[in-house]
């Protein structure tokens, strides 16, 4: 959500923040409905003084023994004229409120400009890229070839964009999941939370699913929605809060299921696992001070970056371009791993500042010390990573030329030592 004061202090600067989202100017439909909703608010105020006025003038009449007909004739149309003015005021707020929640956040300054990825920057590269003596297999090919991986069986049971995950490559998943919670908890400094995965309404409008995102997600019948990320759950907890200044920052992380509808994915990535209905992802979520945020956001980035190093995945950090950049995010980075069987750089994790963005739509405050009246907190978030595309990373990266895998020194603690991953 956007700060109204700011709109109405400098429209031209909201105009032109909303103009690098590709949005037409936007500040005279929102001041004129401001402003109608203020004079609504301002009438009311004047009504309700005469009326209470005008009651007190009506018990004094009565005590005198006058009659007090015309008095009491006035306070029932106030009544009805404030009945009218109320419902009115309501809907104009409402209005205003929707036009509101469907605007993006403004981007950071430092943003580069342009309609999509073509736009983004590659900031840094991290290590060399494979190197095979054999051409490279894509993930599916080698997670078929071990047993592991079962699309078909998925189809079965849910249809696309599902998989069945399996033995030794089942085994390397959750090895991937507890040693990124293990490297988060012990050296970052993040508190692991385990949420829940169904959520209501407000929740998604918190981080900005909702409204404008629901044909993304998935919802039951009982109105829960499925978590697409934890960071819905987790940024949650701090919603309608005051928090002391002294307690922040607050570091969370989860490794949860995730899902996604994909609604606007049709076509794309349908072999394989790099775009699921249902994955699984470590996230980082950061609740901070305004002032820290901008660092917060470098520390978490290199958080994320942590894993890959230690997974010895040849990766780029870029810094995405405004057409790029998501509804709820004032600036993004996106860490892109080396898949050798594409031939690609494909994301695998996104960190976010989102500022103020989301903490005015969850009422999420914090109390400056010292200080009486209370500030929004700043909120972000990041894959710390996903699980399911660093077990592509590392299937395609530690491939054999004959179809086995080499364990990555990381992640053997966790398999007992295991060195390799054969066809059974």
């Amino acid at each position: 959500m956007h700060d109204l004061r700011w709109i109405r202090e400098a429209p031209e600067d909201f105009d032109a923040a909303m103009a690098r989202r590709s949005l037409s100017p936007l500040s005279s439909e929102i001041l004129e409905l401001d402003a109608k909703r203020r004079r609504m608010q301002t009438e009311l105020q004047e009504m309700q003084a005469r009326r209470n006025e005008a009651s007190k003038e009506i018990g004094q009449k009565k005590r005198a023994g006058e009659s007090a007909d015309t008095l009491m004739a006035e306070v029932a149309q106030l009544k009805d004229r404030m009945a009218a003015v109320e419902e009115e005021e309501r809907g104009v707020g409402d209005a205003l409120d929707r036009l509101l929640a469907g605007l993006p956040n403004a981007l950071a300054a430092e943003v580069p400009d342009g309609p999509d990825e073509s736009a983004n920057e590659v900031l840094r590269v991290q290590g060399d890229k494979p190197q095979f003596d054999f051409a490279p297999k894509e993930h599916f090919e080698l997670g078929e070839g071990l047993g592991g991986l079962d699309f078909e069986a998925a189809a079965k049971l849910s249809g696309s964009r599902f998989v069945v995950i399996k033995g030794q490559v089942a085994r390397l998943h959750r090895a991937l999941a507890q040693f990124m919670l293990d490297l988060h908890t012990r050296e970052h400094g993040y508190l692991e939370v385990q949420p829940p995965l169904l959520v209501r309404d407000h929740v998604l409008f918190g981080t900005g699913q909702l409204p404008k995102f629901g044909e993304d997600q998935f919802r039951t019948e009982e109105g829960y929605w499925l978590i697409p990320t934890a960071e819905v759950p987790l940024t949650n907890l701090v919603a309608e809060e005051i928090l002391d200044q002294a307690d922040l920052p607050l570091r969370f992380t989860a490794h949860t299921p995730c899902f996604r509808s994909e609604a606007g994915a049709a076509g794309r990535d349908t072999r394989g696992m790099l775009r699921q209905h249902q994955f699984e992802k470590v996230e980082l979520v950061s609740i901070t001070l305004p002032e820290q945020s901008e660092a917060e956001h470098e520390r978490m980035t290199a958080c994320a970056e942590e894993v890959l190093k230690r997974l010895g995945l040849h990766y780029r950090v870029v810094v995405l371009a405004s057409g790029d950049t998501g509804f709820g995010a004032r600036k993004t980075y996106d860490l892109e791993v080396w898949l050798p069987g594409q031939g690609a750089y494909r994301e695998i994790s996104s960190c976010s500042n989102t500022g103020a963005f989301q903490a005015r739509r969850m009422k999420a405050r914090y109390r400056p010390e010292g200080e009486k009246g209370t500030r929004f907190l700043h909120s972000l978030n990041g894959s710390g990573v996903a699980v399911g595309r660093a077990l592509i990373a590392v299937l395609e990266t530690y491939q054999q030329a004959d179809g086995s895998i080499r364990v990555p020194e990381a992640l053997q603690p966790y398999l007992g030592g295991q060195e390799h991953i054969a066809a059974s």
